[in-house]
């Protein structure tokens, strides 16, 4: 297709009128051509790229996996499969490379937004000299959307205040409804719709999860553009976040698996790897790699803690065939309308493999883990909670075996960038106008920075050279197009790096490169220098299927060294220096370079103020602090929140409950402590405050809880243990209600204060211990959640 009018400088520069003006409207001669709306090229399609969270290569039952996907199989039946499909490992990174079609480290998603430092390669800045394509498809007349997860927005730019140009709507999507962040819980997101908060539209009690919510929202929109736009083709980025933990689903989904998990994870692999001989995702020869030690065997695991095991799997499998299911209501919604034969889908399983970060029992709360208390839980307490796993009252992650066996037949899981069980993810293409082969395989090698460019050339557009007066660098991906209709296509995307976490490796021409630097579920393990760190090598040139199987390193030294050169290349080439393997420096906002959003020991919050994420409140841990509020108390009393942070992860609320003032803390679910005031707060203008005073002697102690109304003691009590390092990864605070999950079950959702909040002042003391966190826990607490 070619473009019908200039489109290499966009926004297309208008055309003043030429010719003679007349000097009435009704003068002879008086013409002008009719006004048009800005429309793509004729025969651009609709192109929608669906991209979930947290999925191995050998899940979906669509590439052989366990878990039944209607959808992914409905589509692969009536399209392509993709069998070597590659994502950056991680979440973060995936998405920046997939919206602009360069390599994460070129537009400075090195890492997560929470790990940015001040390289340009991990600065989670997106330079304006490459700008995304969805801002290209809309300056080309394309309506764009997007729903679900963004986590490309830098930490510091997240909260209410902006700015909000490197949000969705800030950079190429007229709508977005979702949620800003790595992870949200699938019952109480933290939902935006564009960048103002809102609440969800029911409650878990009245059925809501994310996952329908999502697909609703998408199904109206859809309906909406053709029913307004029929002639205007669109966009739809479909990203719902599922199945990154917590993994949240109703109970009706997780009982359709119960002992299909029964004999455990190394018979898992086995079975899945069957089932790919059978369907032709592996050929008949392939190799199923090793089991790590570091992986424990199946019947090593204790037998007292295995049905919480077959729990944990049975759970995730029914969370990843729900999110399959609203993907096909998605779907289904184009079918009837009539525009699914002419829409380019991409059907993305997974961000990169499944998340090896759940450590080898599991999680019922990952920030129980997280914050370095996993020693609580044990097989009792996990057992206790059996009946719990994946409802509201849970907030739970699989073991590290289940994620490596949904990861078959590969080695290592999410975050090891050097080997495809961290990046090789399937991939269904589905487009019958522009493809003639049905429920064929295709096993070209390609990346997830080829999409942008492959759907730029399905609709007949141009790379921009300049966007918005700014000059752009090119692409650095490769289209896919070329592999649509010839299956035997020699492959054209023959380079590509990876990196994260310094797990590297470099894949030329059938060859590959690996070395593992780390592993995620080992995060406090002596790492070493990167230099120390042991290379494999892999010929994958006549059966890619053996990729990583076999290592020829000591066989053919030569070659190593040629690739290892590569590397260093291809990494200079794309920002990925300097490697990065500080901790400490990283979590250390100052030291690591990147804005801090909130400093000094005061700060003070008015009416109205909610969804400030944790980076926007003082930081309360492994200190003393107080919070200081002025309330009004109609006739009769009040109750509801009067300020909280974090929800049913982590966190801590101030209150009133029937009338008397209370404070909660949440122990990670671990337990609840309340301190509360013996008689109501009467009528009037007051202040309430809490104090909290830090037992002091190293991290997560206890405090002792005062509470005071104007100023006179009203209560007191103890907490025996805080949280160290981190409450939550979405709840947000709020002043005067409480969103999302509340903090404790003393309390319903919401939870509204029925008088006035007039301002909050929250202090800090001088006895802060959080020096004491080391980097590795620091590392545990931000890998946990993305």
């Amino acid at each position: 297709m070619v473009s019908d009018v200039p489109r290499e400088v966009l926004p297309i520069p208008d055309r003043p009128v030429l010719g003679v003006t007349t000097y009435a409207a009704t003068d002879p001669g008086t013409h002008f051509d009719p006004i048009t709306r800005l429309r793509p090229p004729a025969g651009a399609p609709n192109v929608v790229v669906i991209l979930l969270d947290d999925v191995g290569f050998g899940a979906s039952s669509a590439f052989g996996g366990p878990v039944h996907m209607p959808t992914a199989e409905r589509l692969a039946g009536g399209g392509l499969r993709y069998t070597r499909f590659h994502t950056t490992a991680m979440c973060a990174p995936t998405r920046a490379a997939l919206l602009t079609g360069r390599n994460h480290h070129s537009v400075g998603f090195g890492s997560i937004t929470e790990t940015a430092t001040a390289a340009p390669g991990y600065n989670t800045t997106r330079p304006n000299t490459k700008a995304t394509v969805q801002e290209t498809l809309r300056l080309n007349g394309y309506a764009t959307a997007m729903f679900g997860k963004c986590h490309e927005v830098p930490q510091w730019e997240s909260s209410p205040v902006g700015p909000f140009d490197r949000w969705p709507t800030g950079s190429g999507f007229e709508y977005f409804y979702g949620f800003v962040g790595g992870e949200t819980n699938q019952y109480y997101p933290a939902l935006h719709e564009g960048t103002s908060q809102v609440d969800p539209p029911r409650t878990p009690e009245e059925g809501y999860t994310l996952n329908e919510d999502l697909a609703d929202h998408a199904i109206a929109w859809i309906r909406q553009n053709r029913a307004l736009a029929p002639d205007q083709p669109f966009f739809i980025y479909y990203a719902p976040g599922a199945t990154h933990a917590p993994h949240h689903v109703p109970a009706e989904w997780r009982e359709k698996y119960e002992g299909v998990f029964d004999e455990g994870w190394d018979a898992l692999r086995e079975r899945t790897f069957a089932a790919q001989k059978h369907l032709g995702i592996v050929p008949p020869d392939a190799e199923l790699t090793s089991r790590h030690d570091e992986i424990p065997a199946w019947v090593d695991m204790p037998e007292d803690l295995k049905p919480i095991l077959r729990r944990q799997i049975e759970n995730y499998a029914g969370f990843l065939e729900q999110t399959d299911h609203h993907v096909g209501r998605v779907i289904q919604a184009l079918e009837d309308l009539g525009a699914l034969d002419d829409t380019l889908v991409f059907y993305i399983i997974g961000d990169n493999g499944a998340s090896g970060e759940g450590t080898i029992n599991g999680s019922f709360n990952e920030y129980i883990m997280a914050n370095g208390l996993a020693d609580r839980e044990t097989p009792e307490f996990l057992m206790e909670r059996l009946d719990r796993w994946g409802s509201t009252d849970s907030y739970p992650l699989y073991a590290v075996g289940w994620a490596h066996a949904l990861c078959t037949p590969y080695q290592w899981t999410k975050q090891v960038a050097s080997h495809f069980g961290g990046s090789r993810n399937g991939t269904i293409v589905h487009w019958p106008t522009g493809i003639t082969g049905k429920g064929e395989t295709r096993e070209q090698f390609a990346h997830v920075i080829d999409i942008a460019a492959t759907v730029l050339e399905v609709a007949g557009l141009p790379q921009p050279t300049m966007v918005h007066g700014v000059t752009q660098a090119p692409l650095e991906g490769t289209s896919m197009t070329y592999t649509f209709n010839d299956p035997g296509a020699a492959d054209r995307h023959t380079i590509q790096y990876f990196e994260m976490y310094g797990n590297r490796g470099i894949y030329h021409d059938g060859w590959i490169g690996s070395t593992r630097h780390r592993v995620p579920w080992e995060p406090l393990a002596d790492l070493g220098s990167l230099d120390d760190d042991t290379w494999e090598l892999y010929d994958t040139r006549t059966n890619w299927t053996q990729a990583q199987s076999r290592d020829l390193a000591a066989e053919q030294p030569e070659k190593l060294a040629e690739l290892q050169r590569l590397f260093i290349l291809e990494a200079s080439k794309y920002n990925v220096f300097p490697l990065d393997g500080r901790l400490a420096e990283r979590f250390n906002s100052e030291m690591a370079g990147r804005p801090e959003p909130v400093k000094g020991n005061r700060q003070t919050l008015y009416p109205g103020m909610g969804g400030l994420p944790q980076e926007g409140i003082l930081n309360v841990k492994n200190k003393s602090y107080s919070v200081t509020a002025e309330v009004e108390i109609p006739e009769g009393g009040a109750q509801g929140v009067i300020v909280n942070q974090g929800g049913f992860s982590a966190g801590w609320t101030v209150y009133l409950k029937d009338g008397r003032l209370k404070f909660g803390y949440n122990l990670a679910s671990l337990a609840y402590s309340y301190v509360e005031a013996a008689d109501p707060v009467p009528a009037g203008t007051h202040q309430v405050r809490m104090e909290s005073a830090y037992d002091g002697g190293g991290l997560a102690k206890g405090a002792t809880i005062t509470l005071f109304v104007d100023g006179i003691q009203v209560g007191q009590g103890r907490i025996e243990a805080s949280i160290p390092i981190g409450f939550t990864a979405d709840e947000t605070s709020d002043v005067g209600k409480d969103t999302g999950s509340p903090v404790v079950p003393d309390y319903p959702a919401g939870f509204t204060f029925t008088g006035a909040v007039n301002w909050v002042l929250i202090e800090t003391g001088d006895d802060d211990h959080s020096h004491l966190i080391t980097p590795e826990q620091q590392m545990l607490f931000h890998l946990a959640q993305h």
